[in-house]
């Protein structure tokens, strides 16, 4: 199993700065693919970033050019960065992880709950 534990939510106001962390331990896989998605009550669970082990990125066309996704792969620390954040951006964040996929696929996916390991998230206010 693989375990995830984010951490960095806050409470920011509208064109501010946050970045969210993802610790990841447990089973490592070769070929990884970590991500990020949103969950806002009511609203259908959004993919918003993956990056998989080639280095390759991407992004919901919701979050693109705001929001970066990286990894300290020494650390196995997933990071998201989120510029000029707006009042939509309101949500918990979580993250994802799964095995033998690439970024571009894992994001159409990484909402389901069959599509690998999850955290329990963190809240992101934005007023």
């Amino acid at each position: 199993d693989v375990q995830l534990v984010e951490s960095g939510g806050d409470s920011v106001q509208a064109g501010g700065s946050l970045r969210l962390s993802c610790a990841a331990s447990g089973r490592n896989y070769v070929k990884w693919c970590m991500g990020w998605f949103r969950q806002v009550p009511g609203k259908e669970r959004e993919g918003l970033a993956t990056l998989d082990w080639r280095g390759i990125t991407a992004y919901a066309d919701s979050v693109k050019g705001r929001f970066t996704i990286s990894k300290d792969n020494d650390k196995n620390i997933l990071y998201l960065q989120m510029d000029s954040l707006t009042p939509e951006d309101t949500g918990t964040y979580r993250c994802a992880a799964s095995w033998d996929v690439t970024a571009p696929a894992y994001l159409g996916r990484i909402a389901y709950p069959w599509s690998g390991y999850w955290g329990e998230g963190t809240q992101v206010t934005v007023s």
